[in-house]
């Protein structure tokens, strides 16, 4: 039987979480996004906090735009809080979607604002 678009969505993010741990030096970042909105946070999976979170439904987050202009203004307000709070570089988690559109276009809107993944 096909498996549906979350469950593969889901068996994905499993695969990658294996893999992919954030430490306090090395956080994970990691990205959601809904059909509207998008989400990135950096996590210290040793301690099971989140260090910084932004999304587009922040109030300093511009909304007009494409979707991609949102995440990518998404991607450039996450890395200046991270540098912010003393973190240089990041492993990327893509939670599972596909690296394309949103998730690459806030990917490489925070590695141009000085993120390093």
């Amino acid at each position: 039987m096909a498996l549906s678009k979350l469950e593969r969505r889901i068996r994905i993010k499993h695969r990658i979480r294996k893999i992919v741990f954030g430490t306090t030096t090395k956080p994970r970042l990691s990205v959601f996004r809904s059909n509207k909105e998008i989400y990135a946070q950096l996590v210290d999976d040793t301690k099971g906090t989140t260090i910084v979170s932004v999304s587009s439904r922040d109030k300093d987050i511009e909304s007009t735009g494409s979707k991609s202009d949102i995440a990518k203004a998404v991607g450039k307000s996450i890395a200046e809080k991270a540098i912010k709070n003393g973190v240089e570089s990041v492993s990327f988690d893509r939670n599972g979607f596909l690296y394309h559109g949103r998730v690459k276009a806030l990917a490489d809107a925070a590695r141009e604002a000085g993120l390093k993944f």
